[in-house]
């Protein structure tokens, strides 16, 4: 089989496997299975993030660095200098790239692979964030051991190729996962307080059971849930310039999104609290998990008052085509095909107070600067 032949046999597999009913340890080494066949790799990681501050929420290793070396890597990624961080890539014309390609060969360069990876036998490392129209939903890591030869350009370009079917894999797990059971929905809000060695002073009984959610959510890689670990590295950063507070939104195993706020309490403790997503911060996470744009997150919040299409039209000041043409864009990114059939999907449990009390604000005076 030709390389071009391979590269399409594999793309084609993973358009398949993304649309699946696989949890994220699954879709990991389904992915390595078969990415390994067009780009060989001895270790890979899949990470989940906030698409609103690109933080880590979870990690999906197989064959990585120990879980004894995943505070620090966390420290070096949202704190101190390196290369490849995930930021970058972020925002880079590429999502991908080579730990050989950015250090010209001098792995060394690189302070994670001075301090975790060589000792631990890694040689080179290719990471690609994986973004989507949708947003940023996690990073991939891919990794040989320092016997192997290094990633070509070839291999990173076909990987950065393949960011959005993986973006969009991600973000299928969590609506996938977005159904929330209501035990979890009455806990109360956690509060830990993190000493300087990252270990627990404090942590009451609602922290100790989201703890316990995030902890199988992430795969009990390290003795932090990798959403602590990131808002309690970057409230250290924050602190250190003067910047604001850490908070990220993950998802537990069980569907119910979480905020984790983080805040520094004397020279060098941080408090973190741990609760469910308040309304406004749901509304949010809602149209981010849909891609819905942000004229599509206002109509659906009308729609869920059960207006028809004219009074939306009304109350938006649009046309009532303009809706229309809303609504399908709507049905098609949520996967329904009927008002009931759309609000039964995304507003059952608490999910409908939640939103209308963030779309009750719609001045239906004030004229609109969107005209489709």
């Amino acid at each position: 089989m030709t390389v071009a032949a391979l590269g399409s046999r594999v793309r084609n597999d993973l358009v398949r496997l993304v649309h699946r009913d696989f949890d994220f340890p699954q879709v990991t080494a389904a992915v390595g299975r078969r990415l390994g066949k067009a780009v060989p790799f001895e270790g890979i990681c899949l990470l989940t993030v906030d698409p609103a501050t690109l933080l880590p929420t979870a990690d999906f290793v197989e064959n990585g660095l120990p879980p004894a070396a995943t505070t620090r890597l966390t420290e070096i990624e949202l704190r101190e200098q390196d290369v490849n961080k995930f930021t970058t890539l972020a925002h880079a014309p590429v999502p991908a790239a080579s730990l050989s390609a950015a250090t010209a060969g001098d792995l060394d360069r690189s302070r994670r692979h001075r301090e975790l990876r060589r000792p631990n036998g890694f040689g080179d490392e290719l990471r690609a964030v994986l973004t989507s129209p949708a947003g940023t939903w996690g990073a991939l890591t891919l990794n040989r051991e320092s016997t192997s030869r290094d990633f070509t350009p070839t291999e990173v370009r076909f990987v950065a190729s393949l960011a959005p079917i993986l973006a969009e894999g991600v973000r299928r797990i969590m609506l996938r996962t977005n159904t929330v059971k209501s035990d979890d929905a009455r806990v109360d809000t956690g509060f830990l307080v993190i000493a300087d060695d990252d270990s627990i002073e404090v942590a009451n009984d609602a922290a100790e059971q989201w703890i316990a959610q995030l902890t199988a959510n992430a795969g009990a890689s390290a003795s932090l849930p990798v959403a602590i670990r990131a808002v309690v590295a970057q409230t250290r950063a924050a602190a250190a310039t003067g910047g604001a507070v850490a908070t990220v939104r993950v998802q537990t195993r069980t569907g119910v999104w979480l905020m984790v706020r983080g805040s520094l309490i004397g020279a060098d403790r941080i408090g973190v609290l741990l609760e469910p997503a308040r309304p406004a911060e749901l509304a949010t996470v809602i149209g981010d998990t849909y891609g819905l744009t942000e004229r599509e997150r206002v109509i659906t919040g009308v729609l869920a008052h059960g207006l028809p299409t004219t009074e939306i039209a009304d109350r938006l000041h649009l046309s009532a085509y303009t809706v229309q043409d809303h609504l399908k864009a709507i049905f098609e990114k949520t996967g329904t095909g009927s008002r009931g059939e759309l609000v039964a999907r995304i507003f059952l449990d608490h999910h409908l107070p939640h939103l209308l009390e963030t779309t009750e604000h719609v001045d239906s005076t004030a004229p609109s600067t969107d005209h489709g």
